[in-house]
């Protein structure tokens, strides 16, 4: 992993919080967009090298919608950047983590992603991404 790639938020509503992070960061999100096999519409904002990626469900049945009915608003994931999704996939199940899907998926941001399962990760959602070139 060469660093942290992103922090995804759960909200319930993209545009109100979109206006928060606006006024947070002085600027509006560089980039917006859906991704219907999440079941997710997102906003990123920059700070500096760091970005922030906040995720509003688009239906009852997304993982984004069960995490804020459980948990509420809040982080959802660390992203980390990899050079090789597959060779760190499977690095990372000869160390005994449990990986959501083996078959890296299109994610938002023009990214491969994979999800590491928090029941091995310390309660934490893990992301994999890479850049699809």
């Amino acid at each position: 992993m060469r660093k942290i790639e992103h922090i995804g938020i759960a909200v319930k509503d993209l545009a109100a919080s979109n206006l928060v992070f606006e006024k947070l960061f002085g600027a509006p999100p560089y980039k917006q967009e859906s991704v219907d096999s999440e079941g997710v519409n997102t906003s990123f904002f920059a700070s500096g090298p760091n970005k922030i990626e906040l995720l509003e469900a688009t239906n009852p049945d997304s993982p984004i919608a069960k995490f804020i009915e459980k948990k509420g608003e809040g982080i959802h994931h660390i992203a980390f950047d990899v050079a090789d999704i597959n060779a760190e996939v499977s690095r990372l199940q000869s160390e005994g983590f449990v990986v959501l899907n083996e078959t890296p998926k299109r994610g938002a941001d023009n990214k491969w992603v994979v999800f590491l399962h928090p029941k091995s990760t310390n309660g934490v959602l893990i992301e994999l991404c890479q850049e699809i070139e």
